[in-house]
């Protein structure tokens, strides 16, 4: 008897902690309507080269999937020139200003180079970022789990893009850029 009554108390007890597991992640710190998109598309240029970020919406539904992507364009007096970069040119570290998260974007550093052709943007959809340690908060790591596989959780996101490379003119010589652009979008919870 004294078995059953365990199992009895235990049970719904089970029940309300496994429900309570994604309860931090469902609604953000903060309202997210306390928020206003202030640019889902920004450029930036710096010398010959145009740097977008770019977010299709400035409102998605969880759920939905998110659609940003950068560009860079070469607008210069040659035809094409050169650039050599890490495994992208393109970074997208972002943040959740309702939670106050930063999720970092890591990548391979090989030296790859690309040819970009004048008026002839180079094109990258952000395919999911983020990092984390075993140290971290477990709602911390959870939330960056879903950014990783682009499933944002409600929340105001800034994304502090920037495009890194070095161009390498006719002439052969080389030059250093990082042009950052910011923008900002809101997910909001399904109804």
């Amino acid at each position: 008897m004294k078995t059953f009554r365990a199992i009895r108390i235990l049970i719904p007890a089970l029940v309300l902690i496994a429900c309570g597991v994604d309860e931090p992640l469902k609604q953000p710190a903060d309202d997210i309507s306390d928020f206003t998109v202030n640019s889902a598309q920004s450029d930036a240029v710096q010398g010959d080269f145009i740097y977008r970020l770019i977010s299709e919406k400035e409102q998605y539904t969880e759920g939905e999937e998110i659609k940003v992507y950068a560009e860079l364009e070469y607008n210069g007096a040659q035809e094409n020139i050169e650039i050599s970069h890490a495994a992208s040119p393109f970074h997208f570290p972002l943040s959740e200003e309702t939670r106050k998260y930063v999720v970092e974007y890591a990548m391979n550093e090989p030296l790859l180079t690309t040819r970009l052709t004048k008026g002839e943007p180079l094109h990258e959809d952000y395919t999911g970022s983020g990092g984390y340690s075993a140290e971290e908060d477990e709602v911390y790591i959870e939330f960056v789990q879903r950014i990783m596989e682009k499933e944002f959780p409600p929340g105001y996101y800034k994304i502090n893009g920037f495009a890194n490379f070095t161009a390498t003119s006719s002439a052969g010589s080389a030059t250093p850029y990082e042009i950052h652009a910011q923008i900002d979008f809101k997910v909001v919870p399904e109804n």
